[in-house]
């Protein structure tokens, strides 16, 4: 069983883009293998970098710190936990892996997860949107909870994802996914959804204020360097984590009417497969 412990890095990783040069600086530093050595005092990191020590305070608060000692102490408390890992291919994957679940045990907030399970559960009509490995998300998403009763649709065609806008009304949920946060046509679906009175959700790497302000919750994924490029590992592995726990959430609203239908769908599935053998 993974052992998951709270980690600072998926949080720097998280506000990285809405960070200036300078603190982008402090956050590749503390990102890097390097600080896991050194003297991490203010004065010393300062020097080392060439930054004052009120920009590393500024640091600090963008990744939700009262102040830099605060945010020092978590780091080291989390750094203390990492381990070395050998070269060894498989092991590297099985690292990034539980890596990446880690990184999404930090980011969880469970008062938003039981939001979000509030909005499926309400919903009349659930769109879910992605491009890419995004879409394949969709697709699973689609697939796992129709097996649960819920309407609900993945769109991952950019031109049925602007018709899909004329679908709208405050009855329905509609959920984006774009791991960078920059994949435009599900941004601006997402914005579009909010503007008609439909429930959103939009499911990224990405934290910033202006993702924020156009959905009702932005649900942070855990990222890796080259991730999008799929070099190691799946891209889609970390939001198809965070689906699970959505689905484990809509589940818990009503386990008994739902485990039933579930088992409704799978006899359904078995019978359509006795029949196809039968006519053959």
């Amino acid at each position: 069983m993974v052992s998951l412990e709270k980690n600072i890095l998926p949080v720097i990783e998280s506000v990285y883009g809405s960070l200036t040069h300078l603190e982008k600086k402090i956050a590749d530093y503390f990102l890097s293998d390097e600080a896991l050595t050194d003297d991490l005092s203010a004065q010393a990191v300062s020097q080392k970098l060439y930054v004052s020590v009120p920009s590393l305070t500024r640091f600090a608060k963008k990744c939700g710190f009262s102040g830099y000692r605060q945010f020092i102490f978590e780091f080291q408390e989390s750094s203390s936990e990492s381990k070395n890992v050998s070269r060894d291919l498989t092991r590297n994957v099985l690292s990034d892996y539980g890596e990446l679940l880690n990184k999404t045990f930090s980011l969880i907030d469970e008062e938003q997860f039981l939001r979000v399970g509030d909005m499926l559960n309400n919903a009349g009509r659930v769109y879910i949107y992605g491009q890419g490995s995004s879409g394949l998300v969709a697709r699973e998403m689609e697939f796992r909870f129709m097996r649960l009763g819920m309407v609900c649709k993945a769109i991952t065609d950019d031109h049925m994802i602007r018709v899909n806008r004329v679908m709208l009304d405050p009855d329905c949920l509609v959920i984006g996914i774009s791991i960078s946060g920059e994949t435009k046509i599900i941004t601006q679906a997402i914005q579009n959804a909010k503007k008609v009175g439909a429930k959103t959700v939009l499911v990224t790497s990405k934290n910033s204020d202006d993702l924020r302000q156009q959905c009702d919750e932005l649900v942070l994924v855990a990222v890796k360097k080259h991730l999008a490029q799929g070099n190691n590992i799946s891209p889609q592995f970390p939001v198809l984590v965070v689906m699970d726990i959505f689905y484990a959430y809509y589940m818990d609203l009503d386990r008994d009417y739902r485990s039933q239908i579930f088992t409704n769908t799978l006899s359904a599935l078995e019978e359509n497969q006795e029949e196809k053998e039968h006519e053959s």
